[in-house]
This record gives C-alpha cells, structure tokens and sequence, in this order.
C-alpha cells in the first residue's frame, strides 16, 4: 500500500533554506511532495526527492532589501506556479552584551530579522490573500525570555512575535493562518560555540543544559524533531492554528 504524502503538490518558499534548519526543513519538505524554493544570502544546494516526485530550487536573496524580495517572490511564484505556504526562517543572532551594541549592529540585527519578516510576509499575503495558505515564522526563546549576551537579537525576535500574532488576527478573514516557531536545535552555528569553549566552559554549559532541556538534556536535532513539526504546520492539518508561538525544544521553556 502506498504511503499518502503529507504536502504532496503544495507550493512552499523557505527562506534560510541554505543550511542548517532551513536546509532541514527543505528536505522535509521535498520527501513529502512538495515543490520548493529556498530563498538564502548565498547559493545553497537543494535535495533531490527520495520520494513522491517532490523538488526543490534555490534563488539567492537578500531578506533586508524590499527590491530583493520583490524579484525573488516573483521569480519563486513562477517556478512553482503559485504559492501554498511561506517559512521564513532567515535570520541572524549576533553576540554582544547590552551594553556594547552599536547602533550599526542593532540596526543590521533588525534590517534581517525584524524588517526581513515584515517584507517576506507582506510578499507572501500578496499571492496567499485569494486562496489561503500558511505562514510559518521563526521566532526564539530570546524573544519570549530575553538572552544575556543577544539583547539586540531578543528585541527583534519579540517584535517577529507581536508581529506574528497581529497578521493572524488580520489575515484570518483571508483563511491565512500565521504561526511562529521557537526551535532549540543542534546546528552548525552551535558547533561553532561549543568549540569556541573551554573544556571547563563546555563542562559547565552542558551541565547546564541538562538542567533546563527536560527532554533528553541538549539541543534536538533538526531533522528528527522540528522538521516533523514544520511538515504538520504546512499542512491541512493545521487549518485551525494561527497566532500561536509553538517552542520546540525539549520543554526549556513553557508557556501557560
């Protein structure tokens, strides 16, 4: 008996689809039949499908600049004839204490993740607004909790967030639903951290760690446990969610 995709012909642009989890979600999504265009600052390999006759492009786009936008919605529109849903998971997470961000650093922080959502979005309700669709937005924990050391980075999250739940309200009547993602997973970027550690600081981090991830004490892996999740949220089966911010990472943090 053959096993019924999940997002068999559904049409989804995923920004950040370079690497890391967007690279994840991409390949999820390309196993589960769907036609996809990774939007990334740079060129990205794409996966081929192992299955269902899914495929994935790449176009490279800068998330800030509304031109860059422009073209590459456009350019992806055509490619798969439309457009179903939209993950916009491009972002970036400088290091710095409060106190010493630069007012060029905070304003390049919010230019990507703050300004980048607004246009991506903006793009995206312009092909979904005669049809419905999805909107997957990636927030952070940052934006929920703060971070000691990514101020400027948890100030842009929490606007992504405010942001996420105001269009929800807004472009429901158009049957498009809008939901944000905070994932807590092992990436390249994490690699990066952990070996710019000492072995006492690396010691202590995942004691640490253990301490606040109830599920298995580290980080997830993106292929195993968020892309699951993302596969649900581009699917009818979530018709009924929208304004919600759904953290996915072991049970660090818990909203009420």
């Amino acid at each position: 008996m053959e096993t019924r995709l999940q997002l068999q012909g559904r049409k989804i642009i995923v920004t950040g689809g370079a690497r890391g989890i967007g690279a994840a979600v991409v390949k999820a999504y390309v196993d589960e039949g769907a036609y996809v265009v990774s939007l990334d600052i740079g060129e990205s390999a794409v996966p081929t499908a192992e299955r269902g006759g899914g495929w994935a492009k790449s176009y490279v786009c800068d998330i800030s600049s509304p031109e860059s936008i422009n073209q590459a919605f456009a350019w992806a529109s055509q490619q798969l004839g439309g457009l179903d849903v939209l993950v916009h998971a491009a972002g970036i997470a400088p290091n710095a204490m409060a106190h010493e961000i630069e007012l060029d650093e905070w304003e390049r922080v919010f230019a990507v993740n703050t300004r980048g959502t607004f246009l991506t979005n903006r793009a995206a309700y312009e092909l979904l607004k005669s049809h419905g669709g999805r909107i997957i937005n990636f927030a952070s924990a940052a934006g929920v909790v703060g971070q000691p050391g990514k101020a400027h980075y948890a100030a842009s999250k929490g606007a992504v967030l405010a942001w996420t739940r105001t269009v929800a309200r807004e472009w429901g009547a158009k049957g498009i639903t809008v939901n944000a993602i905070a994932p807590a997973m092992w990436t390249p970027m994490y690699e990066n951290t952990r070996a710019s550690m000492s072995a006492d600081q690396l010691k202590q981090h995942d004691a640490f760690m253990d301490g606040q991830i109830p599920i298995g004490g580290r980080l997830g892996d993106a292929a195993q446990d968020l892309a699951p999740v993302l596969v649900f949220l581009a699917g009818e089966g979530s018709r009924f969610v929208t304004g919600q911010t759904l953290m996915i990472d072991g049970g660090m943090v818990m909203l009420s």
